[in-house]
């Protein structure tokens, strides 16, 4: 790709408060690990650092992920989907994921929907 970064973030569109949704799935397993919240800044470190950076809505501040844990995020891809309001990170994953110790932050609450019917090829 040739487009310079601050062109890649060019094509991202933030909400009013300035951010886009950062999906964070593990590279080789496509397993979710987590969601968090980026601005341009967050994201330009992403794509130029390796590891993942993220702002923080509640304490106003940039963390990277696994700078007090050791639990790092170390990029192996990101994409923007196709409304450029939501950014997909892929990432090797050290150590868990989730702030609780879980390898996934979407393992605490089976909300229990109905399964749709099979697919019919």
């Amino acid at each position: 790709m040739s487009d310079t970064v601050d062109e890649r973030i060019a094509r991202v569109t933030f909400t009013a408060d300035g951010l886009v949704a950062a999906i964070i799935q593990q590279w080789d397993t496509h397993e979710v690990l987590m969601l968090g919240w980026m601005d341009a800044e967050a994201l330009r470190r992403t794509l130029t650092e390796g590891r993942v950076t993220f702002w923080s809505r509640s304490r106003q501040e940039y963390w990277r992920k696994g700078d007090t844990s050791g639990n790092i995020q170390l990029v192996r891809g990101a994409r923007l989907d196709c409304d450029g309001d939501a950014v997909l990170v892929q990432v090797e994953q050290v150590g868990p994921a989730c702030h609780t110790g879980t390898r996934t932050c979407f393992d605490a609450d089976d909300l229990d929907a109905v399964r749709g019917p099979e697919a019919v090829a």
